[in-house]
């Protein structure tokens, strides 16, 4: 086995450790463990999953930089200047609407401030503006500027992991909100994709406001 392989095969192993990890954290179950044997750690759970979550990256992205791999495609020309655009675009998204989250709660700073005691997400249900076009925007406009860039072995065996968690994280995420909303919930996902937008698939303002009232 060369070393290149090698590098790959161990940075396989961390995307998925680190997905297992981020999982396992994120799950209804431990949280309410977390509850009932250490009340007090409750309200900075939020944070600390977050934290760590940003620790856990770092073993990646050192291997992402010292052992890049060699380069599987580089855009130039026109291709370069599309999809630099792409990804511009998704950012400028991405800073200018927050996809309807409340940033102080999705962070954990809330949690801490208000000593919230309860394993729950509080969030109700809300459908933003990009969230009529896909269910998990943010998801898919990490999508594009993930696989808008250059691309080394490393960047792409590592775009393919994150798009495999992406796909099975949504997954997981949305049980937890079927068993938070119910039918409206269900509702909204049989009008809207999850990843990707389609144009005859679009939730108007009038039917997101209704799905919001059922609950």
């Amino acid at each position: 086995m060369g070393a290149d392989t090698a590098n790959l095969m161990l940075l396989s192993l961390a995307w998925v450790a680190y997905a297992a990890l981020h999982s396992s954290l994120a799950s209804l179950g431990l949280k309410r463990a977390v509850a009932a044997h250490l009340p007090r750690l409750v309200s900075a759970y939020r944070l600390a999953y977050n934290l760590i979550a940003c620790l856990a990256l770092l073993p990646i992205l050192w291997l992402l930089v010292y052992r890049p791999g060699a380069w599987v495609w580089r855009w130039t020309g026109v291709g370069a200047w599309v999809m630099n655009g792409l990804a511009l675009v998704a950012v400028g998204i991405l800073v200018a609407w927050p996809a309807g989250y409340d940033l102080g709660e999705f962070l954990g700073w809330r949690q801490l401030r208000m000593r919230r005691g309860m394993a729950e997400d509080l969030e109700p249900f809300r459908i933003s503006a990009l969230h009529r076009f896909v269910r998990h925007p943010w998801y898919s406009l990490s999508l594009v500027i993930l696989w808008t860039r250059d691309m080394n072995a490393a960047r792409l065996v590592s775009a393919g992991w994150i798009t495999i968690y992406f796909i099975v994280g949504s997954w997981l995420e949305e049980r937890k909100l079927l068993a938070r909303f119910g039918g409206a919930y269900r509702d909204y996902m049989d009008r809207v994709p999850g990843l990707l937008p389609r144009p005859w698939r679009i939730l108007s303002r009038a039917e997101a406001r209704r799905l919001e009232g059922r609950r």
